[in-house]
């Protein structure tokens, strides 16, 4: 169903962004959802899984896509909606190492490209939500408030204050299945036919 050629330049691509990604930002920067995202619809694509296809969907379409709006938007106008890609105006980082962040342009298509042609898998909602539920808490624990991976420090560049940080993270570790995941999954039920 999905053509060889797709599987070999995306697995290519990722076997390039991994260790420029680790010399640049280190191994803590893959426990972000799109980064789980874009190394696990390498399997996703290579095996078929709808499974595995929907369970991204469901983690990444949301941000992916306030990604890309807050990303072209600067790029046209010069103007940040909520700052979710500044680091790709950062001087500081070479322009070929922020290239390579354009995946965020591409992954969601993949994805919706994929769970269009694979089906939607209802179990992806489950599955989404016992990884964020082992992923937050994990990276919490792994990155720094500078780092601040999915979040887990605060909302923005200042980490918040209004709460103690581990009850910060069990507000995410419910706000993420309630508010993200599960609307997502059942927009999903709605566009693809569930499998």
């Amino acid at each position: 169903m999905i053509s060889l050629w797709l599987k070999i330049i995306y697995t290519l691509f990722v076997c390039v962004l991994v260790p420029v990604y680790v010399r640049q930002y280190g191994f803590v920067n893959f426990l972000w959802f799109s980064d789980i995202a874009l190394l696990l619809t390498v399997p996703a694509l290579w095996l078929e899984s709808s499974l595995l296809a929907s369970t991204m969907i469901v983690a990444v379409i949301l941000f992916e896509t306030l990604w890309n709006v807050d990303y072209f938007l600067a790029l046209i106008t010069g103007k940040k909606l909520i700052g979710l890609s500044a680091y790709m105006f950062d001087q500081t980082i070479p322009l070929w190492i922020r290239a390579l962040s354009l995946f965020h342009v591409v992954l969601p298509l993949l994805l919706l490209w994929m769970v269009y042609r694979l089906g939607y898998d209802s179990r992806a909602f489950l599955f989404q939500t016992i990884l964020a539920l082992i992923l937050l808490p994990v990276s919490y624990l792994l990155s720094t408030s500078d780092e601040n991976v999915n979040w887990v420090y605060g909302f923005g560049a200042q980490p918040q204050t209004w709460m103690p940080a581990p009850l910060f993270v069990l507000v995410l570790m419910i706000a993420f299945p309630l508010l993200v995941y599960l609307p997502t999954h059942l927009l999903m039920l709605k566009i693809f036919n569930p499998k």
